[in-house]
């Protein structure tokens, strides 16, 4: 979904990593496969520490990493997590503000969960990628947006429902639920297994 993501490279070779570092002047540099805030690094083009935070992030060369233009963003409004269920947005997102010491919108790394209503932007990138996820069978997916720009599609660990619930009164987990009820019935009805 290119019209939808930040610059994002997804590479192993840690030349491309110095390369997109200096076209971009500043990065976010993690892990392809994390979760919960774990080893994120902000770097700017000339860091010195560039070269052991690709070298960890790679192990050398050997696993892949993610790195993706810093949207300065994420200080004042935050990483929202919108949540879909089938495809669907629920009415609200999670903003995940960093502590003013960290750079990690992460609430396990110490963020503070902000719930509000989806705005415009919001319900777009959705329309754009909920029909996509729905098709693939994916029934519960956490979209992170900062400034306007996905910068992950979470579909093992789209965590926040129960903030949202306990901030607007929701049941997202009754939403999924019932879609998943939905997708059993549908399969019932059409005899298969």
């Amino acid at each position: 979904f290119p019209q939808c993501c930040a610059p994002t490279l997804i590479t192993r070779d840690m030349d491309d990593m110095h390369a997109f570092l200096r076209e971009h002047g500043r990065a976010v540099c993690k892990p392809l496969y994390g979760m919960g805030g774990r080893s994120i690094f902000v770097l700017d083009q000339g860091d010195k520490n560039a070269n052991v935070v690709f070298e960890t992030l790679t192990d050398y060369g050997t696993r892949y990493a993610i790195v993706q233009r810093y949207i300065p963003d994420i200080v004042t409004t935050g990483d929202s997590r919108v949540i879909l269920v089938d495809g669907e947005p629920v009415p609200y997102a999670l903003a995940r503000i960093p502590s003013a010491a960290d750079n990690r919108g992460n609430l396990a790394a110490g963020a503070k969960g902000v719930g509000r209503e989806l705005n415009e932007r919001d319900r777009w990138l959705a329309a754009q990628i909920g029909p996509s996820l729905r098709e693939k069978g994916m029934l519960f997916v956490g979209l992170d947006v900062i400034g306007g720009q996905v910068t992950e599609i979470n579909v093992t660990s789209p965590t926040g429902i129960r903030e949202l619930d306990r901030q607007f009164g929701c049941d997202i987990a009754g939403l999924l639920m019932d879609a998943i009820a939905k997708r059993l019935d549908a399969r019932a009805l059409r005899g298969a297994p």
